[in-house]
């Protein structure tokens, strides 16, 4: 496993990390959980992001309890604040002081950890002041609850805002975690300048777009049962890409993955890897075999003429618009 600085901090990440949105908690038993945490530790990566609206607040739980036993300064364990949990009460989401501060020392319990070395605002918040959210995140750091702060899918000109806040209360605003891979693209113009600018680096989530860059799913068949195209909470991100034009596409990726030795999904996790503004790609997995493939991803680097191929296979399938980002 190799590792990256995370933005214009001290904080080293695995380059690939490991994700249980969807999975932990909702698509696969505890005991599988477990399996594919144990084959993440196993690969190297050290790196491990969670949400407390993932499964409404279990998956946190079972990451906890899928790495107690672990030595924690070899961890970095992120999560997230803002999307409903709880009953949905009206401070039971958002980035209010109220709900931060409550919503970190849940994750905390649940996590079994004194600390978390990421916390992230899920979303930004129109709703509440900005100097309200980033005075919170201020205090957390200040007590020792979290080590650096980051954000999730927000748009370059709330990071430049963001970043601008952070330095003033002196608090390391240092990631951002968007949506990032071959065919979803949106924050290369915008987001990944401005965040360069700031010292940030991108966390990105999907880099084998929801499982479509695998090449399971194929032009005019059936969705495969059990696959994250048959989730709840899974398939609303992914249906846009289930378009036959953009799944034969993605097979014409085959031969280029065949001529380097790689899978599809471990090309779609080094394509992604190739921007040096990415610090690191975030994995989910229903078995632990799905773990061991992606990781060998880790320190392969495409020439040009690679990039260009893929280009070319998934013209006028990508998605570049920056306004779709958030």
């Amino acid at each position: 496993m190799e590792f990256r600085r995370l933005g214009r901090s001290g904080l080293s990440v695995s380059e690939i990390s490991y994700g249980n949105w969807i999975t932990h908690g909702s698509q696969v038993e505890e005991e599988q959980a477990h399996a594919c945490v144990r084959a993440a530790l196993d690969a190297g990566i050290t790196t491990f992001d969670t949400a407390d609206a993932y499964a409404n607040t279990r998956a946190e739980s079972v990451l906890g309890r899928a790495l107690e036993g672990q030595r924690r300064e070899s961890l970095e364990i992120f999560t997230k604040v803002f999307w409903p949990t709880g009953p949905g009460g009206p401070n039971d989401r958002g980035l209010g002081r109220k709900h931060i501060i409550e919503s970190a020392n849940a994750s905390l319990k649940r996590l079994q950890t004194d600390y978390v070395d990421l916390y992230q605002a899920h979303r930004f918040d129109e709703s509440v002041p900005l100097e309200e959210t980033f005075l919170a995140f201020a205090d957390l750091v200040r007590a020792g609850k979290v080590l650096y702060i980051g954000v999730s899918e927000w748009k370059a000109d709330q990071i430049r805002r963001g970043a601008e806040l952070a330095r003033e209360l002196k608090v390391p605003l240092i990631s951002n975690q968007p949506q990032y891979s071959m065919l979803w693209r949106v924050i290369e113009a915008e987001v990944v300048p401005a965040s360069e600018r700031e010292g940030i680096s991108q966390i990105v989530w999907s880099p084998v777009a929801q499982g479509v860059l695998t090449g399971k799913y194929l032009p005019g068949q059936p969705v495969p049962p059990g696959s994250r195209a048959t989730d709840e909470s899974g398939k609303t991100f992914i249906k846009r890409l289930l378009r036959d034009e953009v799944l034969e596409k993605v097979q014409q990726l085959r031969p280029i993955a065949d001529d380097l030795g790689l899978s599809m999904a471990q090309l779609a996790v080094t394509w992604v890897l190739q921007n040096q503004n990415v610090a690191s790609a975030i994995i989910g997995a229903t078995r632990p075999e799905q773990v061991t493939d992606n990781v060998k991803a880790t320190g392969v680097r495409l020439d040009a003429d690679v990039l260009a191929r893929i280009d070319k296979a998934l013209d006028g399938v990508v998605e570049t618009d920056p306004t779709l980002g958030g």
